[in-house]
């Protein structure tokens, strides 16, 4: 692998022109295809083999049009404090606003409340829903909606609106992104001092994510991608393209400062750093391609996605990186380096080495302290990593809706409008599919059914049926009495679908409970069934890469327990701030409630990826200083001295992107940023940097210990770059004198 890498990294040194206009020729071609392909059909909501979905299909097969994709907005009117909405004027200006609604050339319907029996008993408040005959509405049916919506408020009326016609698109990462950027930038900055070494990475990533999101775009149609497909590979792609550009240039730099010509330095960072940067690169690409094994469509899409990315970020890595060193192959340098450079024709390896923070003496320090303590740091990083985790005990997962919105928004105030007129369940009905198929009193099965789930406790009231034209089948909606996120509304799903053997005999007749509430409950189940056989098959795979790499036992055991501690300590910060509210409101967290139900599976792949970069990463370097002749613990704390500032300034980075997300508009975005960016920080600068190696300190030679038949089995990889070290590179006497650029 290292001498393969090599001969890639100077061959990209050499062409690096070719290199260069071969990516130009790429971008291009895919953004082009990209800019010019139809978009892609958004089925995220489509989640198989559970009850909510097998019943949302039957009402599509037995209602035809029923299940369409048009778009629908329900718009809520109050009346001013003291007054009702049926009053004389209220609901003639409710009335006056319905009708203007209906007149669109895309409305399909528009119910008057005062006729549909949608006002509350109080006479608070009233509802009217419009559906539309498209999905997307034009800019014309939008501002007709709006103008109806203005003249009702204007009589006095509070008019607010929900559903998905008027709904704005929210952003991703917005300011807070492009912050995280400038941060990235500020790190790498103060990492390499030199601005070309700190932009270098910069570009590459922005290079790979720009390529990946075209390519994205390009394959929406023909594989059904949505538009939050891209969200998980933006985030990604970012992250671990600076990481693995700064990983190659950081060793480059390194390279240099033993003597090495800039390019025989490329090919053996080429060769050393990037081949831990394509095992590291697996190691994510099999956690987010992992995620199929869930059975979620959405979740599939989105994994493969960001797995394209990732792996675009490793060939841009190998090949554009060692090619752009070859156009500017001092000024990655720091500004005093490449002024000494010039005055003696050679690089001061030791003042060099010191710079880079490569082998800088405070990293030592902190590995021998460690070495001299390793119980101490071993015993406190576990336990401060399990009091953290002591939260996800009480990890509750659900999917939020509009309650989870800014009360700012129109969406949040007719849900807090909505509960207050018509009960806290009003906006989580359930649905009831019957099938009466098999019974011989069709319309006296669905009878029984519905006076039986109106007699359970919890349910508010019960809808009258509405029959398929055929006959043989109905809806009936049904009101819980608490709201969609509660634990009460979860019971009552499971009590009502318990009734159902008892109905089934009783009647010949059998049923199905769906709607939005109970869709979200069955996926929470579906994602929790399928945690940990997704876990076995991560770590697992995972755990035989670790093991061709270290070609070690415990050192992969070893980093699955450490992302194991990490993770569950991600999750407890995760439950504290969005569940309990711990902090909420720094970080813009309105309302608390249950967990995305995707949350753990998201934090279980993506972490689990980053965390074995920071692993080969980081031990990578410290089994190169033991197979070549050190003692475990002065391994430990070369290793350590070589990767730790590189490691630490790539958390970072990752930190930084992963918080920009923070500040977007939907909350599972910015759970997810948060709930990232926290991972991070536990797993580069608690388990990477204290419980590594200080587990590595107390095992000693048993780290690196194999069995010789496992041995003689395994491939062998040479990440350490051995083969390097033993051939004399015909490179290393006849490199060429790169072309310097002016001002270099």
């Amino acid at each position: 692998m290292a001498s393969f890498l090599y001969r890639l990294g100077l061959t990209a040194f050499r062409k690096r022109r070719w290199v260069l206009l071969l990516w130009v020729a790429v971008v291009a071609a895919v953004g082009f295809k990209g800019l010019t392909a139809a978009s892609g059909s958004d089925d995220a909501s489509s989640m198989p083999g559970i009850e909510s979905q097998k019943a949302f299909d039957l009402i599509g097969e037995r209602f035809p049009g029923t299940a369409a994709d048009g778009a629908s907005e329900r718009i809520v009117f109050v009346a001013p404090d003291g007054q009702k909405v049926t009053a004389a004027g209220n609901r003639e200006a409710i009335e006056k606003t319905v009708a203007e609604a209906a007149h669109g050339s895309e409305v399909a319907s528009a119910v008057n409340p005062f006729r549909a029996n949608s006002v509350s008993k109080d006479g608070s408040t009233a509802y009217a829903t419009v559906t539309y005959k498209v999905k997307d509405l034009s800019d014309g049916s939008k501002k007709e909606l709006q103008k109806a919506l203005g003249e009702a408020r204007q009589a006095g009326l509070t008019v607010e609106t929900g559903g998905n016609a008027l709904a704005a698109q929210t952003e991703a990462g917005g300011v807070g992104e492009a912050a995280g950027v400038l941060v990235a930038a500020l790190v790498l900055l103060v990492t390499f001092g030199s601005m070309a070494a700190a932009g270098l990475p910069l570009l590459t990533a922005i290079i790979g994510v720009a390529t990946s999101m075209f390519a994205i775009l390009a394959l929406s149609s023909a594989f059904g991608l949505s538009s939050s497909t891209g969200t998980l590979a933006t985030m990604l792609g970012l992250a671990v393209g600076i990481d693995y550009a700064m990983f190659i240039v950081s060793r480059y730099r390194e390279e240099r400062g033993k003597g090495h010509a800039p390019q025989e330095a490329a090919g053996r960072a080429t060769g050393t750093a990037g081949s831990a940067v394509v095992f590291a690169g697996l190691t994510v690409v099999v956690a987010l391609a992992g995620l199929s094994v869930v059975g979620v469509p959405m979740l599939t899409k989105m994994g493969l996605a960001a797995a394209g990315a990732v792996l675009l970020s490793v060939i841009i890595a190998l090949t554009l990186v060692p090619a752009l060193l070859g156009f500017w192959p001092n000024a990655v340098l720091s500004r005093r380096l490449r002024r000494r450079n010039r005055k003696t024709g050679d690089v001061d390896q030791t003042h060099l080495t010191t710079a880079t923070g490569t082998a800088a003496p405070k990293e030592s320090r902190w590995a021998r302290f460690v070495l001299c303590r390793p119980l101490p740091v071993l015993l406190l990083s576990v336990i401060g990593l399990g009091v953290l985790a002591l939260p996800a005990a009480d990890l509750q997962l659900g999917m939020s809706g509009d309650e989870a919105k800014s009360t700012s928004t129109t969406e949040r105030r007719a849900y807090d409008a909505l509960a207050d007129g018509f009960g806290p369940g009003f906006n989580g009905p359930l649905t009831i599919v019957v099938d009466a198929q098999g019974a011989p009193d069709a319309a006296g099965a669905v009878d029984t059914i519905a006076k039986k789930i109106a007699s359970t406790d919890g349910v508010v009231s019960v809808s009258e049926p509405r029959f398929n034209q055929a006959g043989d089948t109905a809806i009936i909606s049904a009101t819980p009495s608490t709201s969609p996120t509660s634990e009460e509304t979860k019971n009552l799903v499971h009590t009502i679908r318990g009734e159902r053997p008892g109905l089934e005999t009783a009647t010949d007749a059998t049923f199905q409970v769906t709607g939005t509430t109970a869709s979200n409950i069955d996926v929470a189940q579906k994602m929790q069934n399928a945690l940990i056989p997704y876990l076995a098959v991560v770590v697992g795979l995972a755990f035989l890469l670790l093991l061709v790499v270290f070609r070690s036992i415990l050192v992969p055991i070893k980093a699955a327990v450490g992302f194991l501690l990490s993770v569950l300590a991600s999750l407890g910060a995760v439950v504290a701030v969005f569940q309990w509210g711990w902090a909420a409101d720094l970080l813009g967290v309105e309302q608390t409630g249950p967990i995305m139900s995707m949350m753990p599976i998201f934090l279980v792949g993506i972490v689990f990826g980053l965390a074995m970069d920071y692993q080969v990463f980081l031990v990578s370097r410290m089994r190169e200083a033991y197979v070549h002749g050190q003692t475990p613990g002065r391994a430990m704390v070369t290793g350590f001295g070589h990767s730790s500032r590189v490691v630490a300034a790539a958390a970072l980075i990752m930190m930084s992107v992963f918080s920009g997300f923070i500040t977007a508009g939907e909350s599972m975005i910015k759970m997810i940023g948060f709930g990232l960016a926290i991972a991070v920080l536990f797993d580069a600068f608690v388990v990477r940097m204290a419980f590594v190696p200080a587990v590595l300190a107390l095992l000693g030679h048993r780290a690196w210990w194999l069995p010789r038949w496992l041995d003689r089995m395994l491939p062998r990889v040479d990440i350490e770059g051995e083969a390097l070290t033993r051939s004399d590179t015909p490179a290393a006497q006849s490199d060429e004198k790169p072309r310097e650029t002016a001002g270099i």
